[in-house]
């Protein structure tokens, strides 16, 4: 069982799971359809079935095209928002969790192969991040502390998890000022530094390792209670969420696409219809205007390494 991690939008990532002796291949979150099938025929595979964890569009806007472009596509949810929705796949199984928490309907899927050395797969949506877990949009602590404790808890230690957005930094950043003496969360956040500077995915990591340093899931051990100050392990769960709401999020980067096109004055015709007469002539010499060399970081990878295209080759 091969897993291909594809980088799309802002900070998402969509899964190519790809049976190796038939080249059949299952989808996870496919929300950019073009580029998902791009990589499928780069490795050979031929996309059998989709896997959506929950109804946003970041996770499931590429459903509808995908089940028209590919005729007989099974696309599987839990979850009547889902678009194109459709109802063992080889060799490889799947178990479908019911991990209400982020949404109400939300669910991760478990995949394992039969006679495989590998280990087995978990893919998580929102429910359990790299370091975190999604915000509370629809449902409850409550229901958030069984799916990750619960159903996400009896899963082998040794399962890789391949969740939904890139934030490890961001969430591991959080880990360490709710655990300052934590050394796995400082060693987990500096390997995640490294990995982002080089544009690369801090997924997967492994159910083992995110007990280690995930406060969502140590919510029985003292430094998260003494954090929260709280003891029950729900209360504990239902801080941590206010305090990450509250702690400081890295400042917004403009489009790094439009940083382009507006220093390359692609964006002048335009400006010059809406404004009109002179500001718009000043607006479009503006953008005409020669680069500076401290491009922001994030225009510097649109015009090298662009964030959306994947780490896959």
């Amino acid at each position: 069982m091969k897993v291909k991690v594809i980088s799309v939008l802002e900070d998402n990532y969509m899964y190519l799971v790809i049976e190796e002796s038939s080249r059949d291949a299952v989808a996870v979150d496919a929300a950019v359809p073009q580029r998902l099938l791009d990589v499928a025929g780069r490795e050979d595979a031929v996309l059998r079935a989709v896997l959506t964890t929950h109804h946003h569009w970041d996770h499931a806007r590429g459903n509808e095209e995908l089940a028209r472009r590919c005729p007989g596509l099974r696309v599987y949810g839990a979850d009547e928002r889902i678009g194109a929705l459709t109802h063992k796949f080889g060799a490889v199984r799947v178990r479908c969790l019911l991990t209400p928490g982020h949404t109400s309907g939300h669910v991760c899927y478990f995949l394992w192969e039969d006679e495989s050395p590998d280990a087995p797969a978990l893919f998580s949506g929102d429910a359990l991040l790299v370091g975190g877990c999604g915000e509370l949009c629809e449902g409850t602590a409550e229901q958030t502390y069984a799916s990750l404790a619960a159903a996400l808890g009896a899963l082998p230690r040794e399962t890789k998890v391949f969740c939904g957005h890139e934030r490890a930094v961001r969430n591991l950043k959080f880990a360490l000022k709710a655990e300052p003496d934590n050394e796995m969360v400082k060693k987990k956040l500096a390997w995640a530094k490294r990995r982002d500077d080089e544009d690369l995915p801090a997924v997967p990591s492994t159910l083992q390792e995110e007990f280690l340093y995930n406060p969502f899931l140590r919510v029985t051990e003292e430094p998260l209670q003494k954090f929260t100050g709280e003891t029950d392990p729900v209360e504990v769960l239902r801080t941590l969420h206010a305090q990450r709401d509250r702690f400081k999020k890295p400042k917004e980067r403009p489009n790094p696409q439009a940083v382009l096109a507006l220093e390359w004055g692609l964006l002048s015709p335009f400006l010059e219809k809406k404004r009109g007469g002179s500001s718009g002539a000043a607006t479009a010499a503006a953008a005409q205007r020669p680069r500076r060399s401290g491009a922001p970081r994030g225009a510097r990878r649109a015009a090298s390494s662009p964030r959306a295209p994947s780490p896959v080759p």
